[in-house]
């Protein structure tokens, strides 16, 4: 099934995740294959909550490649970036999934408002 006409949708749900970022990709967000729904990303705030500098590789998994939005991008003891904001969103399209990982373990989180369209 394709993603649906942006025109015509019947459905759009807002929500808000957050959690840890590990040192290996973790999956944030996933639009699995034939859902009929595309997943706008409306802005992700990346947190360095740790007791050093650490940096944040945020990627979008397409067809097993792997396109980098953040490469290393280096987040400050204490400090908040903005990785993605309403004006900068994106769109999961089936089959789409929006990694993370952080350069250093229990130093990063994140939080991601997004939409599930359908």
């Amino acid at each position: 099934m394709a993603a649906p006409n942006l025109i015509s949708i019947s459905t759009v749900i807002g929500k808000t995740r957050a959690d840890w970022c590990t040192t290996s990709f973790v999956t944030i967000l996933e639009n699995g294959a034939n859902t009929g729904q595309v997943i706008r990303i409306n802005s992700l705030f990346v947190t360095n909550v740790g007791l050093a500098d650490a940096g944040a590789f945020v990627d979008l998994l397409r067809s097993g490649l792997s396109f980098y939005m953040s490469y290393n991008n280096l987040i400050s003891t204490g400090s908040t970036t903005v990785l993605m904001g309403k004006d900068t969103g994106i769109y999961l399209e089936e089959g789409d999934s929006l990694r993370i990982r952080a350069s250093a373990s229990s130093t990063l989180q994140y939080m991601v408002s997004y939409e599930l369209i359908s």
